[in-house]
C-alpha cells in the first residue's frame, strides 16, 4: 500500500519539542491530571506505522493505539468507507431507527468468529462495555450470579469491569466500592507456576468448585492471550479443560478477545490456536481501524436471552463506525494480514529468542502472531525487574521506537506493530529496542 508519510523513524527536536511543550503547558491548565500519556511529544498526524508529532518528529507506532490500528493508522479503505459513510448520515440509532450496515456487520462478525453453531452478535463502542454486556447475557441467560475471572486479567475500567480486573494501579485503587459476585482464581502462568495446562486447570477448577459451587457460576471470562497482564501465553490444554468444565455445569464461557482478536495473533481470534470454541467472544480495539466500536457475537440461544430493549446504547453500531469495521475486515483479508502477524512473528522471535540466558535480564519472549512480549528479570532469577523496563522505554523513545509496558509487575515490554509495517521498518525498530536492551543489562 502507498502511505502518506515517510515510514522512516525521524528525531528532528529534543523530546519533547518546542511546539509539543506549548501543548502541555495547555493540557496542565485545562486537561484532568488523571489522564496519562506515554509519549511527552503531541501527535499531528499518522499513517501507517508512523506516528509523526507536531515538531515534525516521527516515531515508530509498536502500540498500534494499544492494539487498535492494526491495519495501519488511516487505511486508505477504511477512510474512504468513514468518508463515504459520514455523508450518508452521522448517526442513526438502533434502537430507534434500524439500518443496514448494523446487520451487515453482525453477519460477518458471526462468519468470523470460531464455533460451528447458529451465532448473533450485538455491537457496543469500547471493550469495557462488550464485556459488561455479556456479563449481562450470561446472567440472564443462566438465572445466576457469580462470575469467575483471573489473575493477572484486564477487562475494563468502568465498575462492573474494574472489579473484574486484576492489577490495582492505576485502574482500581480508590475507585471502589466495586460489583459483587466477582471471584478471582489462579490462570495459567507457565512461565511463573511451572505447571502444565492440565495441572493448572485442576487448580482452577477445584477452587471454583470449593468457594462458589459449579451451579451457581453464570459465565468464566478469560483472556486467552491475557493482555494487560503481561500478554501471558496459558499453557497447552489449559483453556480446553476449563471450557470442557464450563459446558459440564452449564456456564457460559467467554473469551475476552479485545485485545487478541482480528487477526491480531495470526487467526481471526486467538481462541483458534487452542482449539476452542466460546460460548461468548468479546471484541473490539482491532475491529474498526481506528473507530469506537466493539460486539459479543455468541451462540445465538444465548445471545438472545435477553429481553428486547435490555441491550443497547446511544451510541452503539454506530453506522460511520460500522462502515470503519466492514472496510477493516475487507482489508484484513485483501491484505492476508493475519499471515503478515506471522511473518512479524517469526522475525521478532528470531531476533529476541537468541537473548534469553544470553542477557541476564531478559527472562522469557512469548506471545502468538503479531501480539509478542518481553519479560524482564533481576539477573540470576526470576525476580520482576521494572526498573530496566523504564530505562529502555525512554531510551527507545528518544531514538524515534514508541514501545509500551505491561505485565502485573511492571516488567514486561510489549509489540503491537500495526500489520502493515513494513520488514524494514520492523528490522530498523528492532535494532533500536535491542540495542537499549544491551545498554541497560
Amino acid at each position: 500500500m502507498e502511505f502518506r508519510l515517510e515510514q522512516k523513524r525521524s528525531i528532528v527536536t529534543e523530546l519533547p519539542g518546542p511546539k509539543s511543550q506549548a501543548l502541555a503547558a495547555e493540557r496542565a491548565k485545562y486537561v484532568s491530571n488523571s489522564i496519562g500519556s506515554s509519549l511527552p511529544s503531541y501527535i499531528a498526524e499518522a499513517d501507517g506505522a508512523i506516528l509523526r508529532d507536531v515538531d515534525g518528529n516521527q516515531f515508530v507506532d509498536f502500540g498500534s493505539g494499544i492494539g487498535v490500528t492494526t491495519v495501519g493508522n488511516g487505511h486508505p479503505t477504511v477512510i474512504k468507507a468513514i468518508q463515504e459513510t459520514a455523508a450518508s448520515g452521522a448517526h442513526f440509532q438502533i434502537n430507534t431507527a434500524p439500518y443496514g450496515s448494523y446487520v451487515e456487520l453482525c453477519k460477518r462478525l458471526t462468519e468470523l468468529t470460531p464455533g460451528n453453531f447458529e451465532k448473533k452478535a450485538a455491537l457496543f463502542n469500547s471493550g469495557a462495555e462488550a464485556l459488561e454486556n455479556a456479563v449481562k447475557i450470561a446472567r440472564k441467560y443462566t438465572g445466576r450470579d457469580a462470575i469467575v475471572v483471573f489473575d493477572h486479567a484486564f477487562h475494563g475500567r468502568t465498575n462492573l469491569t474494574m472489579a473484574m480486573t486484576s492489577k490495582s494501579m492505576p485502574y482500581k485503587d480508590g475507585f471502589g466500592p466495586f460489583a459483587p459476585e466477582i471471584y478471582r482464581f489462579p490462570a495459567s502462568y507457565p512461565y511463573r507456576d511451572g505447571l502444565t495446562g492440565a495441572e493448572a486447570a485442576a487448580r482452577t477448577i477445584s477452587a471454583i468448585e470449593k468457594q462458589i459451587g459449579a451451579k451457581n457460576v453464570a459465565a468464566i471470562v478469560i483472556e486467552p492471550l491475557q493482555g494487560e497482564g503481561g500478554f501471558i501465553v496459558p499453557a497447552e490444554g489449559f483453556l480446553p479443560a476449563i471450557v470442557d468444565f464450563a459446558h459440564e455445569n452449564g456456564i457460559v464461557f467467554v473469551a475476552d478477545e479485545v485485545q487478541s482478536g482480528m487477526a491480531r495473533t495470526g487467526k481471526w481470534f486467538c481462541s483458534e490456536w487452542d482449539g476452542i470454541e466460546p460460548d461468548l467472544i468479546t471484541s473490539a480495539k482491532g475491529i474498526a481501524g481506528g473507530m469506537p466500536l466493539s460486539a459479543v457475537i455468541g451462540r445465538a440461544e444465548i445471545m438472545d436471552a435477553p429481553h428486547a430493549g435490555g441491550i443497547g446504547g446511544t451510541y452503539s453500531g454506530n453506522p460511520i463506525a460500522n462502515a470503519a469495521a466492514l472496510a477493516t475486515i475487507e482489508v484484513y483479508e485483501t491484505e492476508n494480514l493475519a499471515e503478515k502477524a506471522l511473518e512479524i512473528e517469526a522475525k521478532v522471535r528470531a531476533a529476541f529468542e537468541p537473548l534469553v540466558g544470553e542477557v541476564a535480564t531478559v527472562g522469557e519472549v512469548r506471545g502468538r502472531g503479531a501480539m509478542l512480549a518481553i519479560e524482564f528479570v533481576k539477573a540470576g532469577g526470576k525476580e520482576p525487574n521494572p526498573e530496566i523496563v523504564k530505562e529502555i522505554v525512554s531510551d527507545a523513545l528518544s531514538q524515534g521506537v514508541l514501545l509500551l509496558t505491561c505485565g502485573t509487575y511492571g516488567n514486561v515490554i510489549r509489540l503491537l506493530p500495526p500489520l502493515v509495517m513494513s520488514d524494514e521498518l520492523l528490522d530498523d525498530a528492532i535494532g533500536v529496542f535491542i540495542e537499549s536492551i544491551r545498554k541497560f543489562s
